[in-house]
Parts: structure tokens; C-alpha cells; sequence
């Protein structure tokens, strides 16, 4: 994020707190000290219940990076049809949970001749809010029945921008964005021992085999390089020291993109929990009945609104649609939040520079009202199948440290994510091997 979002989310996290302080029928100080506790604890909750999913799931996402080969995925999402459609969603499910990286493969892969629909649309919205890592840490925090809503609603919301960009978005306007996301584009070529993209005109490393030119980010990626198994399988990745170095990159990568997000939707939830008294939320939300067509409608649209002006996305607003769930937003506007992750203001400035303004503001608008419909349809559908959970179910609030499966999980998740780092900082793996396997792009 850039300084400005971090100063605005400041002032929004002020903004909470005065507002508790002018809504609460506590004293003042009083009210602080136990806000203060609250906020705290559940902010220590939610990390320390989802540390496990978070460290499995950037692994697992690093893993699919590293040793998954993406060469040639942009010629299944050439169409606009069922079958490209749903390439793009699966391919989508198996990629990045970071919503910046995914925009920006999206972006590489509607370059290279992917449909609007299928990229832009299908893959961009899977990679962020169908991915192991959100649906764990969903599963987690807000029970199986959001898992299955996420999905269900992902899947229809996909649907919907793809027959938004198909009926309603000008072939012309289309094209346009294409050849500004060509425009001014650096030549840039993978690193096929760390993965890390390179300017093949600018790096003092590359190596011919083959009649092929390898491209290098340093020295060390270039001496551990081997052509014998540039190409290897991911059970020989999985199964090699290298390999798991390859991961340990990806991962981290991962986590350098996406920490500070996730980190601020753990805090925004405590203070949420924390400094928002109960009497402002019934306020908010009075009169409103689940079944009322117009009262889920009009928090849908409150919930992707709250999801745009909290600047959160991906994994990071989770916690806060937690909280929010709690406080009475209702089953189905909690999703219209979580879909909006992707048209917060710097994603937004990104779309921007990508395809031109007109396009960006035409997918913004679709992405909100597909997250709000998508939304009100999921409701409905769940409270018609008797699937509408309790909110007290959500699990926000405590924070124990005993001796259960979570303190193993969390011991094993720690120990795991030391190696991984470990391997990370390590310059060179294989020496001894031979060299380093890696994903081919």
C-alpha cells in the first residue's frame, strides 16, 4: 500500500475510536480501558486461531507457483464459453490469494490474447477470493456454511461478470484496454531457478542451451542452474531440497505482499469489536429482517461499500467480515464485503493504468454490482436451504492459549514456516544435488 492508504486507514482507525467515544453510555475512561482490552484480545484471537491456515496456505499457493507450469494458460482462456470460463476459475483457484498479484497476472494473461471475461473476470476474481488460504481462514473464523456461500457465490459472480462482458461491454472498449496494458510494457522474462521476473535487456545473467535463452536475477540463481531440470515434475520438486527452496521464494513473496493487510484487518476487527458499542450497530441496522428483500439489498450494497473504504482485500478482510457478522450485518451482505476486495481505491488506480480509465471504471462498476446481486442471490438461496448459520457461531472472541489442537497446529505451523524462511534466506540450494529445480512460467 502506499503512504496515503495507510494515513486514510489511520484516520479511519481514529475515526472508530471516536466514534465509540461519543456513542458509549460509559464514562470515558472507563469505556478506554475496557475497548482498549477488547480490542486487543481480538486482535490476538483471530491471528492466534488463524496462524496455522495462513502458514499451510502460503505454502500451499507457493507450492502451486513454484512447481506448477503456466506456459501455455492463456491459450485456454482465448473465449468467452463455459469451457474457458471455467479454466480460468480453476486456474484461478490454484493461484495467488494476493489480490495485487492477481490483477497482475490477470492483466499478463489478457495481454497475451485471454478474453476479457475469462481473465479480467474468471481468474482475477477465483485467485483472490477462491483460493485454500481464504477458504480455510472462512471456514475458520466463520463456519462451513460461508465456505460453501463463498464458493457458491463465487461461481455466480464470475458468471455474472462474464455475461457482463460479453452483452454489455463494447468489443471496441475491450480492445482498447488490451493495447494499453500492451503499451509501454518492459520485456521481461522468468528466472528458472527462483522464479523471480527479470528485464532480459537490463540483467548481466543469461546462458544458451538448446538454442534457448535462460534469463538470471543474480549470480547464484545462474551457477545453480541446470537445463536437465528446467523442466522437472512436481514430484520431483517435491521431493528435492531445491524444489522446496523454490517454494520457501514464492511463498515469501507472498507474504511480503500481502502481511501488511492482513495484519490491518486483524486490527480493524478489534477495533470494531472493541470501540463500536452494540447500541450503534441495532441502530444501524433496526428494523431489518433477514427475509426482507429490501433490507438485504441495501446492505449489500452498505457491506461492499464498507468493503471499499476499508482499503482491506483478500485473506485481510475476513476477520473484519467476522466482526461484522457479529454485529448484525446480514448473511449475505457479508459477502457482497468479502467480493468487493477487489475494487478498493489503489486496486482501482491499478485498473486504471492497466487498461485506461473508461475500462477501469466500467470493470469497477460491474465488480460492485455482481458483489452486491451475488450477495442478495446467495442470502436468499441459503436461508431458503435452512443454511444461514448462527452468528454466534463466529469464532472472534477468545483467546486461550491451552494445550488442543490449535496450540499443536500453531507449534508445527511456527516450526514450518522458520524452515521455509530458512530456505528463503538461503543464496544457492543444490550445490550438492546438482542444482535447483524450478517452475517453468
Amino acid at each position: 500500500m502506499d503512504r496515503w492508504a495507510y494515513g486514510l486507514l489511520s484516520l479511519l482507525a481514529l475515526a472508530t475510536v471516536g466514534v465509540g467515544a461519543l456513542t458509549t453510555p460509559k464514562p470515558l475512561d472507563a469505556f478506554l480501558v475496557e475497548s482498549t482490552g477488547q480490542f486487543v484480545t481480538t486482535t490476538l484471537a483471530m491471528a492466534w486461531i488463524t496462524w496455522w491456515a495462513l502458514v499451510l496456505g502460503f505454502a500451499i499457493a507457493g507450492g502451486v507457483e513454484a512447481w506448477v507450469s503456466k506456459d501455455r494458460i492463456a491459450d485456454y482462456l482465448e473465449g468467452h464459453g463455459p469451457r474457458e470460463i471455467g479454466a480460468a476459475t480453476f486456474f484461478g483457484f490454484v493461484s495467488s490469494s494476493c489480490s495485487y498479484s492477481a490483477i497482475a497476472t490477470a492483466k499478463n494473461l489478457f495481454k497475451k490474447g485471454g478474453s476479457a471475461a475469462a481473465t479480467v473476470g474468471a481468474f482475477m476474481f477465483a485467485s483472490t477470493n477462491l483460493v485454500i488460504e481464504i477458504g480455510v481462514i472462512i471456514w475458520i473464523l466463520l463456519g462451513w456454511q460461508f465456505l460453501l456461500a463463498d464458493f457458491v457465490g463465487g461461481l455466480v459472480l464470475i458468471a455474472l461478470m462474464a455475461l457482463g462482458f460479453v452483452y454489455l461491454v463494447p468489443d471496441e472498449l475491450v480492445e482498447r484496454a488490451r493495447r494499453n496494458a500492451m503499451d509501454d510494457e518492459e520485456p521481461t522474462a522468468r528466472d528458472p531457478v527462483c522464479g523471480m521476473e527479470v528485464n532480459p535487456e537490463e540483467t548481466d545473467y543469461a546462458t544458451e542451451h538448446d538454442g534457448r535463452t535462460y534469463y538470471f536475477c543474480s549470480r547464484a540463481c545462474k551457477d545453480g542452474f541446470d537445463p536437465e531440470e528446467a523442466n522437472t515434475t512436481v514430484r520431483e520438486q517435491a521431493t528435492s531440497l531445491s524444489g522446496w527452496k523454490a517454494l520457501a521464494d514464492k511463498q515469501w513473496k507472498e507474504w511480503g505482499m500481502l502481511w501488511d493487510e492482513i495484519a490491518i484487518g486483524f486490527v480493524f476487527a478489534g477495533l470494531i469489536a472493541g470501540f463500536i458499542p452494540e447500541s450503534v450497530w441495532t441502530s444501524l441496522f433496526a428494523g431489518g429482517e433477514s427475509g426482507a428483500p429490501v433490507f438485504v439489498l441495501w446492505t449489500a450494497a452498505l457491506g461492499a461499500v464498507i468493503g471499499v473504504a476499508t482499503f482491506v482485500c483478500s485473506v485481510g478482510n475476513v476477520p473484519f467480515g467476522t466482526v461484522l457478522w457479529t454485529r448484525g450485518l446480514p448473511f449475505g451482505s457479508v459477502l457482497s464485503y468479502i467480493y468487493a476486495d477487489l475494487i478498493v481505491p489503489p486496486i482501482v488506480e491499478a485498473y486504471r493504468e492497466y487498461y485506461g480509465t473508461t475500462f477501469a471504471a466500467v470493470l469497477s462498476a460491474m465488480i460492485f454490482v455482481a458483489a452486491v446481486v451475488t450477495g442478495v442471490l446467495v442470502h436468499f438461496l441459503f436461508l431458503a436451504l435452512g443454511l444461514v448459520p448462527d452468528p454466534s457461531t463466529a469464532e472472534i472472541a477468545e483467546v486461550k492459549i491451552e494445550l488442543n489442537y490449535k496450540l499443536v497446529l500453531n507449534v508445527l505451523a511456527t516450526a514450518f514456516f522458520l524452515f521455509l524462511y530458512w530456505l528463503h534466506r538461503r543464496e544457492s540450494v543444490g550445490s550438492g544435488e546438482g542444482s535447483m529445480a524450478t517452475s517453468a512460467d
